[in-house]
């Protein structure tokens, strides 16, 4: 299905949310996943500008039909952080009525920091599919970072959200976050076929992508080789 996915990796603080001084500090990735056949595009953790995502799918011939939520803190889908209003996914729903794909356990926290009523969020379970035209999406339920954390997997590609960076992962001090937890999605991920490509949530490395094999080789998260090891390296 390569030649017809349509794949955008975009930068908030440059590629959208320009002058957002919060977007420019955080380096939040949003990732726009269609089928160029159909123009079917979901667009993955709409924060900061979520309407700039949408003109900028609009502006390559797609249509906005969903939204893929990897987890729930603000600067992936907007809500109170730091003192700061973030504008995010319930402004795009203002603009246009898509459903909302998250992980069944974490459609409460969605629902919490957007003010989006959970009626409005279609949860999954782990393996569930979402079919966008004719490119499928696999859902990865990897908890550890928060306890609906999920990773999307698709043609080559795994956008992994704050689960698994290029260089670390995402933290496990905030509120439903898990060591223990974090320590087997990441052996999870590491099991997986094909060698993907690595796509984060943040940009915190000189690359903003690489493929699975070589951040098994390089990043630090995967020195621990069981739980008790995991839990020294991260102070747990």
């Amino acid at each position: 299905m390569t030649d017809r996915l349509y794949f955008r990796q975009l930068l908030s603080g440059r590629d959208f949310a320009a002058d957002d001084v919060i977007a420019q500090q955080m380096r939040n990735f949003s990732y726009l996943i269609g089928d160029r056949e159909t123009g079917d595009c979901v667009v993955v953790d709409p924060a900061y500008a979520a309407g700039e995502l949408v003109d900028a799918l609009e502006a390559d011939g797609m249509h906005l039909s969903g939204v893929l939520v990897t987890h729930h803190h603000p600067d992936h889908v907007g809500g109170s952080m730091m003192g700061f209003e973030l504008k995010g996914l319930a402004e795009l729903l203002e603009r246009t009525s898509v459903p909302v794909h998250v992980n069944s356990h974490e459609a409460d926290w969605v629902s919490r920091v957007t003010g989006i009523a959970g009626s409005e969020l279609t949860a999954h379970e782990h393996g569930d599919v979402v079919r966008i035209g004719a490119i499928d999406i696999e859902l990865l339920h990897t908890p550890g970072h928060t306890p609906g954390s999920q990773c999307f997997l698709l043609d080559g590609r795994l956008v992994a959200g704050d689960t698994l960076f290029l260089e670390g992962c995402g933290r496990t001090d905030f509120p439903g976050g898990n060591v223990d937890d974090m320590f087997r999605s990441l052996q999870a991920l590491a099991q997986l076929s094909g060698d993907p490509t690595v796509f984060p949530g943040h940009w915190y490395s000189q690359e903003p992508s690489a493929s699975l094999s070589e951040v098994r080789q390089t990043n630090y998260v995967y020195r621990a080789s069981s739980l008790d090891q995991w839990r020294m390296l991260m102070g747990g």
